[in-house]
């Protein structure tokens, strides 16, 4: 078996945004040369999620509106974590939704995909650099 690691840093200048990380995690699987096994993606940072869904900018906008809803970001002295003088509870309640990583099959040297699905990396608190990890097992 054999094991590959890369990470990506990611710097979203606005504090929400969605990222299709598709090709970034197809350059490393042809990078780490293995056929057959797993690739893992996820967020090394608790304000960030990586998952999978459509690429399509509707859909986008929906998640937006609706991780608002769920866990608005104003006003901000609703939660408890923002009274340790941070103002990002809503970007750690959106993550949790969102999930922190994908795992996806890989067969014959490809992402082993259905239709439309890509991977995406979604950030709730950006404005700094964060990291992608991107691990794969295999043969």
């Amino acid at each position: 078996m054999t094991s590959f690691r890369k990470e990506l840093i990611l710097n979203i200048p606005s504090r929400r945004g969605f990222v299709n990380i598709t090709p970034q995690v197809r350059e490393a699987l042809k990078e780490s040369g293995i056929k057959e096994g797993l690739v893992l993606v996820n967020a090394m940072h608790i304000t960030a999620s990586v998952f999978i869904n459509d690429d399509e900018s509707g859909l986008h906008q929906d998640y937006e509106d609706w991780l608002e809803g769920l866990a608005p970001h104003e006003p901000i002295h609703r939660y408890r974590h923002n009274d340790t003088g941070e103002d990002n509870a809503d970007a750690h309640l959106k993550r949790q939704v969102m999930g922190r990583e994908v795992v996806v099959a890989v067969t014959n040297s490809r992402l082993d995909f259905g239709p439309w699905e890509q991977i995406f990396y979604g950030e709730f608190d950006g404005r700094r650099p964060k990291r992608v990890l991107i691990k794969i097992i295999g043969e």
